[in-house]
């Protein structure tokens, strides 16, 4: 048997106005720290774009550096703090994933109802001689469909104890997080989960995954465990979870550090 470890990358509803509000205050101070970048060059000489990686420009905003993990249609330049990328559609060669470790430049649409979400409208990549040239150039209408924020994620019930010997711990909730390690067995995966002393104490199986969900964990690849937020399914039989230690069937929707 084959095991791979991945480590690559509570409350109640906020409304949309919450959520719209927090876009518009993103965008705001996005436009005021380039505000701040525009005068400090006028007064102690330019600042370069590299060092900000963003530059807001009559509502596009324009974003520099090294691509660093890509999957699905996701796409992470730690340049552009506080943002993800999203290509929407095809490269004009390739997948996405050749841009990893290339220097790319590009511009891309900001929305206050995915205030973490940048949609990338042209891409260029730099090549071996320094010059640049187009890769992508945005021609389809974007799809987030599995896209998800704060204010979807402040629905799920954090659930940290979990027994197999328990199945009321579980069943009858639909939305949840729970701490784990996501493993890779035989092409299928499994969240494995521990109690306070770091024994393993179950596993849950996953029937999906989001491309959202496995983005984040590439993204994140310093940590091992993660909050998942999942769908909870199917409960293991008993003959089987007693031994298996296999808890539940769950379609994972994200992976993050809280």
């Amino acid at each position: 048997m084959i095991i791979k470890k991945i480590t690559l990358e509570d409350g109640a509803k906020k409304s949309v106005k919450t959520s719209r509000f927090l876009g518009i205050v993103v965008l705001a101070c996005l436009i005021g720290v380039m505000g701040n970048i525009a005068c400090k060059s006028s007064e102690e000489g330019q600042v370069s774009e590299e060092e900000s990686g963003l530059l807001v420009k009559e509502g596009i905003i324009e974003f520099e550096g090294t691509a660093k993990v890509t999957h699905g249609k996701y796409l992470y330049v730690p340049e552009a703090q506080g943002f993800d990328i999203v290509v929407q559609g095809p490269l004009n060669s390739g997948d996405l994933s050749t841009l990893i470790d290339k220097e790319i430049r590009g511009e891309g649409e900001f929305s206050p109802d995915y205030p973490s979400i940048l949609v990338a409208t042209t891409i260029e990549m730099k090549d071996e001689v320094g010059g640049w040239s187009n890769v992508f150039t945005k021609i389809e209408e974007v799809v987030l469909d599995d896209y998800m924020g704060l204010q979807e994620r402040d629905g799920y019930q954090s659930v940290q104890e979990l027994a197999y010997n328990d199945n009321e711990g579980w069943e009858g909730l639909e939305n949840i997080k729970i701490h784990g390690l996501l493993e890779e067995v035989e092409g299928a995966y499994k969240i494995v989960i521990f109690n306070d002393t770091d024994d393993q104490i179950g596993n849950i199986l996953v029937d999906s995954i989001s491309d959202f969900a496995q983005y984040y964990v590439k993204k994140l690849g310093l940590f091992e465990r993660f909050w998942f937020y999942v769908t909870v399914k199917d409960t293991v039989e008993w003959s089987d979870r007693r031994t298996s230690r296999n808890l539940f069937h769950a379609d994972v929707l994200f992976a993050g550090l809280f």
